[in-house]
C-alpha cells in the first residue's frame, strides 16, 4: 500500500477498531507463519465492511485471497449480516477482479468515506441460502 497511495490516501485500521465488539478478523498459516488474512467489521446492523485482505507475495496465485473471503462471507451470515461493502484503491486490479467475481459492485461511498478518485467502492448482498446449500 506504501508503494501505491500516499499516506493520506490510506486508511488504516488501529488496534483500538479490531479489538471492537463484533469485529472478525480471519487468518491462514503455514507452519506457523501467516500467509493471508483479511477482516470483517460491522458498520450499521446487518451490514458490515471487508477491511484489508491481504495475501502475502509468496503465497498469491493459490486462490488464498477466494478462501479468505468465502470464509469472511460464511462468517458474515452466521452473524446475520447480509451486505457487504468495501473500499478498494484504483491501482490495486488484482483485488477488484477477486471482488467482482464473487458479485461485488461498485457503490458510493460508505460510513466515514468520502469520494476520492484513488478509492473504488464496491457491495454486495449475502444470500443466506448460499451458506445452507453448501453445508448439504
Amino acid at each position: 500500500m506504501q508503494t501505491l497511495y500516499p499516506a493520506q490516501k490510506r486508511h488504516p485500521v488501529g488496534t483500538k477498531a479490531l479489538s471492537a465488539n463484533g469485529v472478525v478478523v480471519l487468518g491462514a498459516r503455514r507452519d506457523g507463519s501467516l500467509l493471508g488474512s483479511v477482516t470483517l467489521r460491522p458498520i450499521a446492523p446487518g451490514h458490515a465492511e471487508i477491511k484489508r485482505l491481504f495475501v502475502r507475495e509468496a503465497a498469491r496465485g493459490c486462490g488464498l485471497g477466494r478462501k479468505l473471503v468465502t470464509a469472511l462471507e460464511d462468517e458474515a451470515r452466521t452473524r446475520g449480516i447480509d451486505r457487504i461493502s468495501l473500499e478498494v484503491g484504483i491501482r490495486q486490479p488484482q483485488a477488484i477482479q477477486l471482488y467482482r467475481s464473487f458479485g461485488y459492485q461498485d457503490c458510493g461511498p460508505f460510513g466515514p468515506y468520502r469520494a476520492d478518485p484513488l478509492s473504488l467502492f464496491m457491495t454486495r448482498q449475502l444470500r443466506r441460502d448460499l451458506a445452507i446449500e453448501q453445508s448439504a
